[in-house]
């Protein structure tokens, strides 16, 4: 069965987008916890295994996961135009509050406390929490899967790495094709709808190898500072495997050295980008603001954005076409069971390490990310309002 065909239009999608841009606080893993209770649980606009099969891919592709999901929900619901909403609702608002931190830092930070932003953490917690239990329960109902789910968990937690969560992706699929396939020919499958033919995503896929190739040159021959720094954002948004923190150091190595900005500088605004909601990658507005380059403020910071997320795009739309058509065969189906069950684990162990570790340092981080749990799985609070409750309650001292 393919998945059921939702249309929704730029501005409804950008709504909802914004609205999660401005909530969306605790990083990658838990924007995906986010997404899960707004599409799947809430809007039911994807099934719980087509929203993995997307989760799966994105994991294994170079770029920030959580922002390729976004771009392929969009895509899928509203074409290009829709990808396009759903990314410029969920990254623009922490894009200008990082610009604003670029150009107003020094009096920001008189007026910015540190209590409240361990509440974000704390919430965190609760929203993957939430969507582990939601999707172990739909994407693991047997022993083989909860069996892949937790040995990936186990493998991630003793050999973390980027490389290990791929060799996991790969082998769960291998195990799914194996031990699954008495399974798929009895039970209907879910999966992903594009809008766009393969010969297109071979076209973006060549765009993205071009890009990668021809900006460099580009960028010596004519000496141009904005070609410059678009190579240097679009390298970084296109070799980086493992989310957002991974790209801090691609990222020190092409602004520090170069003078750019200071150490110092950057590490105030990687500070600064843990507190805001939204995808990581939105440092790159900070960097192309506070550029002591010649392009800087309002047009360097649109320039970086940009270009650390063009590959992204490109990567989106080039592998979706092929993975939608793979997955109609059998034997594709089996192997994605494998690996929705192995992306479960992944999360799992994200869960435990950065979420867990970084947010319940005390007993009263417990009791709050218990409550804020209660909230969201029983009570049906929306989201944004468990995370305003959370850093409030943090900024009086629950914690």
């Amino acid at each position: 069965m393919s998945e059921r065909q939702v249309k929704v239009g730029f501005f409804t999608l950008l709504g909802v987008f914004l609205r999660l841009g401005l909530t969306s606080f605790g990083g990658p893993v838990a924007h995906l916890g986010y997404f899960r209770h707004e599409f799947v649980e809430k809007r039911k606009w994807l099934s719980e295994q087509a929203y993995a099969e997307l989760v799966a891919l994105c994991q294994f592709m170079p770029g920030p996961a959580s922002s390729q999901v976004g771009i392929g929900l969009g895509l899928q619901w509203g074409g290009i135009r829709g990808a396009l909403a759903c990314w410029l609702g969920f990254t623009l608002p922490s894009a200008v509050l990082m610009l604003l931190f670029a150009l107003y830092s020094g009096q920001i930070t008189q007026y910015l406390g540190s209590d409240w932003l361990h509440g974000l953490k704390v919430v965190a917690v609760a929203v993957v929490a939430q969507a582990l239990w939601g999707m172990s329960r739909n994407l693991c109902p047997d022993r083989p899967r909860i069996s892949i789910a937790v040995l990936s968990a186990v493998v991630l937690l003793i050999a973390p790495g980027v490389g290990a969560q791929m060799i996991l992706i790969a082998i769960g699929g291998l195990a799914g094709w194996w031990l699954l396939g008495g399974a798929s020919h009895h039970q209907q499958h879910d999966v992903l709808t594009v809008p766009l033919s393969k010969r297109a995503g071979g076209i973006f896929l060549l765009m993205f190898f071009l890009l990668l190739g021809l900006l460099p040159l580009l960028a010596t021959s004519t000496s141009s500072p904005i070609l410059e720094l678009i190579d240097r954002f679009y390298r970084a948004g296109a070799l980086v495997f493992g989310g957002g923190h991974v790209v801090l150091p691609l990222l020190q190595a092409e602004v520090v050295p170069t003078g750019m900005v200071s150490n110092d500088t950057f590490l105030a605004g990687y500070g600064a980008a843990q507190a805001v909601p939204g995808p990581l990658f939105t440092f790159a507005a900070f960097l192309g603001g506070a550029s002591d380059g010649p392009v800087s403020g309002l047009v360097g910071a649109s320039v970086a954005l940009i270009a650390i997320f063009v590959p992204a795009f490109l990567l989106v739309f080039g592998a979706l076409p092929f993975w939608s058509a793979l997955s109609h065969f059998s034997a594709v189906q089996q192997a994605l069971k494998g690996i929705n069950a192995a992306v479960v684990g992944i999360l799992l162990a994200a869960f435990y390490q950065p979420v867990w570790q970084s947010g319940i340092l005390t007993a009263l981080d417990f009791s709050l990310a218990l409550l804020a749990f209660v909230m969201l799985m029983f009570w049906k609070v929306p989201p944004y309002l468990v995370v305003l409750f959370c850093a409030i309650a943090a900024g009086l001292g629950w914690h």
